[in-house]
């Protein structure tokens, strides 16, 4: 097993990775001092293959175990979810000593954070992450919150995990296409941070992908992902700076999901269309060279290209963008990148800029990922 560590002070946290760990999972929640209740929240989909392992090894750590449902996809993480929730919680007597486990993906992750950070003002709770996107970055961080229909993840609260347990073996049984988009969010860290993960990826993307590489290997991409998150958060906790490039790519992607209603595209794949814009943007601003550009577009190109974006209608989606969370002052805020591994925010994108990278987007995914410069 290896450990990533979150250094922020009182609020510091492991997070273990491994690969077939789960069955330990109680006894590392029992070293961290948790509480002796607890209530896993997950979905029925993570609930048939990983809810028992997790359950019975907290039930032989001697933790009284409630289970709490809710249902799969982005269209429930609501506040209407989360105050079912609670009404859950309190029923089942959870106190401020009592621990939340989120057992799944991003989903999960961010609605059982939320309630969290607000059932009883803040309790503990703690990150098992099931998903690619949800291991290499959702569940780090601290980041919570639900939608709501006019934008994404607009209600939330930093609060930190105590702990993020990821058993990497959890991925095989994920869909190809689920897989594809979180490997989108282990691109957009190498392209803000790292250029010898995109080296890695240029060389293997496809094996990752379908995790024909040793677990030892998968383990080892999950843990360098965390350590960039890790290091971006102990820089800049709650986005003042440094943190907003993170969001790379998700400034479109996000408006992408609203405009859809969350039910066209996975997470990753709104984020892979929003980087396509993005990365356009950059070039046309001079802010890195056309080759760089090419290079992240390749790897796009063979992670897939997401179809049908040409019918997304332009106006909304950037009337959506000027409604999301990282506007200050109406101001649309870009993460753009300077070269492979850099990445900058800039607030000086014009609407006219914002446009011609939408419509690229929407020109590339209409021919498949041609390149289109």
């Amino acid at each position: 097993m290896e450990t990533v560590s979150v250094n922020l002070g009182s609020r510091s946290y492991p997070i273990r990775i491994g690969h077939g760990i789960l069955a330990n999972f109680g006894a590392a929640y029992v070293d961290r001092g948790l509480g002796k209740s607890a209530a896993i929240v997950t979905n029925p989909t993570v609930a048939a293959h990983y809810l028992e392992p997790v359950r019975n090894s907290l039930s032989a750590a001697e933790v009284q175990v409630t289970v709490v449902t809710m249902p799969d996809g982005e269209a429930y993480k609501t506040l209407e979810t989360a105050g079912t929730m609670c009404g859950d919680l309190i029923r089942a007597g959870l106190d401020r000593g009592s621990c939340i486990v989120a057992l799944g993906g991003g989903v999960v992750g961010d609605t059982a954070g939320f309630v969290a950070a607000t059932y009883l003002r803040g309790i503990d709770f703690v990150q098992v992450p099931t998903t690619l996107e949800a291991q290499v970055d959702a569940s780090v961080g601290g980041k919570t919150a639900v939608d709501h229909p006019l934008g994404k993840n607009i209600i939330g609260a930093f609060h930190q995990p105590r702990m993020v347990y990821i058993d990497t073996d959890t991925l095989r049984s994920l869909p190809r296409r689920e897989m594809a988009a979180g490997m989108t969010e282990v691109i957009k860290h190498g392209l803000i941070r790292d250029p010898e993960l995109v080296a890695c990826l240029e060389e293997k993307l496809e094996a990752l992908v379908d995790l024909k590489v040793a677990p030892e290997e998968i383990d080892g991409l999950i843990a360098q992902n965390c350590r960039i998150k890790a290091g971006v958060v102990e820089a800049d906790e709650t986005e003042a700076g440094l943190r907003e490039i993170l969001n790379y790519g998700h400034t479109v992607g996000h408006a992408i999901e609203v405009v859809t209603d969350y039910r066209v595209y996975r997470h990753g794949e709104a984020v892979r269309l929003g980087m396509l814009a993005a990365g356009k943007i950059a070039l046309d601003k001079g802010f890195w060279r056309g080759a760089d550009f090419q290079r992240q577009n390749a790897l796009i190109r063979r992670l897939g290209v997401p179809e049908g974006a040409e019918h997304l209608n332009v106006n909304r989606l950037l009337e959506r963008m000027e409604s999301d969370k990282k506007a200050r002052s109406g101001v649309i805020r870009f993460v753009l990148p300077e070269a492979i591994g850099r990445a900058v925010s800039c607030d000086t994108v014009t609407r006219c800029e914002m446009g011609a990278g939408i419509r690229y987007m929407q020109r590339y995914s209409a021919e498949e990922g041609q390149e289109l410069i």
